[in-house]
């Protein structure tokens, strides 16, 4: 029986990926709270995840050919980075909300660490078959 990296994390390599990425995303959005005309991002989880473990090609409107195209921006995996609508119009035109921000900030953290703590437990137990013990 042959183990691969695929086999013994499942999707949660693909998590880590989305999860990190959208940290950067959601840190972007605090970072930049007080800039005028900011639009918040973020990226719905669940199709990103989908899209990552189909290949990450469904939605992606370029296709990089040669590997020294530019990757085109707005897309992660194949899941749209989509622009988040505020609950409550600001005068300058940003739509970052610190208080939901940092909600989510907080829930894609909790997300994050449980999936570390799951590969952590997933490859440890290959270590002990590996020694016997």
């Amino acid at each position: 029986m042959a183990v691969t990296f695929e086999s013994i994390l499942g999707n949660h390599e693909y998590a880590l990926n989305i999860q990190a990425e959208r940290t950067r995303l959601l840190g972007a959005n605090l970072a930049n709270a007080d800039t005028p005309g900011y639009k918040a991002r973020d990226i719905d989880f669940r199709a990103a995840l989908q899209a990552a473990q189909t290949g990450g090609t469904r939605g992606r409107p370029l296709r990089m050919t040669n590997s020294m195209h530019i990757e085109p921006e707005g897309y992660l995996d194949g899941a749209e980075i989509l622009y988040r609508m505020p609950t409550q119009a600001s005068l300058d035109g940003n739509t970052v909300e610190s208080q939901l921000e940092m909600a989510k900030f907080s829930e894609n953290s909790i997300r994050y660490l449980t999936s570390l703590r799951i590969i952590k437990g997933r490859l440890s137990k290959l270590v002990t078959a590996f020694r016997g013990e």
